[in-house]
Parts: C-alpha cells; structure tokens; sequence
C-alpha cells in the first residue's frame, strides 16, 4: 500500500456512486434481488479498477479477522459497503422501516434529551450512521448538528439531496476547529442540542494533531479534534454506532465520559488515554460486525498531510 497512502479526503467515490444511483433505481422498480443480482458485477467492477481500496480491505479484514481475509471476504466487505450506501438512499426515500430498528443502553442519552441538555456524540465509519440521522427526525425534541467532511463526497450527498432535501439540513462543513465554530455548537449545546462528530478519521488540515492508539492489534493514528470540543463544550459525551445484524439495525450508545477536563500539562498523554478508550469500543464494534467498517484508505498509515482537495 506504500505506493497510495492518499489522505481519505482525497480519495474520488464518484464512480461507485453513479453505480450506487443505477442500482437504487433497479430496486425501487424491482425489489431487492433484482437489486442484489447486479449487485455483484458493479461491485467486482469497482474493486478491479481500484487496487489502492482493494489493499485497505485485505488489511483491515486481516486486522479484524486474522487468518480468514481472502478475496472472497474482500468482495464481501465491498458488497456490504453497497447496501450500506442502498440503506442510506432508502432511508431518506422513506422506504427502510425504522420498526426494525433496536436501541440498546439508550437510558442515560434519552434522560440528558428530557432534561433539555445537549451533549456531544462521536461516531465512526462503521455501520449506518445515516439511519440515526433520519431517525432523529422521528424523535421529538432531539436535535443533531453534524459535522463533516463532505467534499469528498459530494456525488454521493447530491443523490440524497435529490431523494429529500431534508438529508442536508443539519450538516455542517468544517475542516477546522475555530475559536468562532467551538462558540457557536457550545450555543447548541446549550440549547440542548447534539453535535456529532467521527472519531476515526484525522482532520484535513497540512499538520493533522493526532493520538497513536492500539486498534485491533497495531497502532493507528487517531484525531484529538473531538477531545478538545469536548473539553471546549462540558459536556456528556457519547458513542454511537448502528450496525447491521439479526436481520435488522441495532443502535448501541455508550456514555463515553461525563465530562473531558483536559490538562494544562501532558496534554499528549490525556489524549492518547482517550483515543485508546475510543479504538478500543471501536475495535470491539468491528467485531460484532467486521464487514461493516467502511474506511477504504491505508489507515495504519502515518495521516499524510493535506493542501487541497482533490476533484470531485
């Protein structure tokens, strides 16, 4: 993999989206196997033209499953990125039943929304984040702001624009922590708001901060940015992620600290505690669904810095 260490904003989806479009079509014309019939030459499609995603698959399969990577798993792992993609389209298309969705260790998240206080929520690439999104509009009083990227995925966040514009409403483009952008989501916070942010992805800036962690049994380089808001915050903060298993969605939250007081002194040490906390709930995800991790890039690579985006 040394010769595309590409940083992950860097990396064009646009090809397996337009894919992703025919599909969704396929399936709301004719169902689910028609769907998962074309499914798989799209997919292995995508995966000949792409050496560079092909290698990040083999090695994150060979982390979390040791032993048992082999092609068969790498096309597997591909196709369970397109039903991710199909579920998030038919999510904001109205045709994915949120009844078949189960929330476990949901107490604490729910009483903090009752009492009218906000909190902060990190997530990651893994499962389907975008069903918690759009179920967020089904509970009343929950508000979520979240903070993303999306340059890189432009293509993508069109098509779900074009299903419901309501997909764009609460997300917020940053690619830096400001002192301006840490007022205005502590405002939210205290208007009894959640902000959302990823957890596995470093930030896009030309000197990425980050913390060395354990992560299914090598070290990998994790952002501080979610720390440091935070600590910016005093806020609860919360894990969340949603995976696919048993024949629907299940929704995990974790209270992940009740505060995050950072030191004025080692702060390198407070946030290698932190991000080793989150790789390893993130770790023990994986596990529970190993093909449903969705970060196609050398992630044990050193982050590699970043000066512009590329096309879309």
């Amino acid at each position: 993999m040394s010769a595309d260490r590409r940083h992950w904003a860097q990396i064009n989806e646009v090809s397996f989206v337009a894919g992703m479009k025919f599909l969704f079509l396929v399936f709301r014309w004719f169902g689910r196997w028609p769907f998962r019939f074309l499914l798989y030459p799209v997919v292995l499609f995508y995966v000949l033209r792409n050496p560079r995603a092909r290698a990040a698959s083999r090695a994150y399969l060979d982390h979390v499953l040791p032993g048992r990577a082999g092609t068969w798993l790498m096309v597997r792992h591909f196709i369970a990125f397109a039903e991710a993609l199909l579920d998030k389209l038919r999510v904001w298309s109205g045709k994915l039943d949120v009844g078949q969705v189960t929330r476990h260790n949901q107490q604490h998240f729910a009483d903090q929304q009752a009492q009218g206080r906000g909190g902060l929520i990190i997530t990651g690439h893994l499962g389907n984040v975008e069903l918690c999104r759009a179920l967020s509009k089904t509970r009343q009083g929950l508000k979520l702001t979240i903070l993303v990227h999306t340059k890189h995925a432009q293509a993508f966040n069109k098509l779900l624009a074009e299903l419901n514009p309501e997909s764009m409403l609460n997300l917020w483009q940053v690619t830096d922590m400001s002192p301006d952008v840490a007022i205005r989501l502590a405002e939210k916070v205290n208007a009894g708001e959640f902000v959302v942010i990823a957890g596995d992805r470093v930030p896009v800036s030309p000197n990425p901060r980050v913390a060395w962690a354990d992560f299914l049994g090598e070290r990998a380089a994790f952002p501080v940015g979610p720390y440091v808001l935070a600590s910016l915050l005093q806020c609860p903060t919360y894990l969340l992620f949603c995976l696919q298993r048993d024949g629907g969605y299940h929704v995990y939250y974790e209270l992940f600290r009740e505060q995050i007081k950072l030191p004025r002194r080692e702060r390198d040490a407070a946030f290698a505690e932190l991000a080793a906390d989150y790789a390893a709930r993130l770790a023990h995800y994986c596990r529970l669904a190993p093909l449903q991790w969705f970060n196609f890039y050398d992630f044990w690579a050193p982050p590699q810095a970043v000066t512009h985006d590329a096309p879309n």
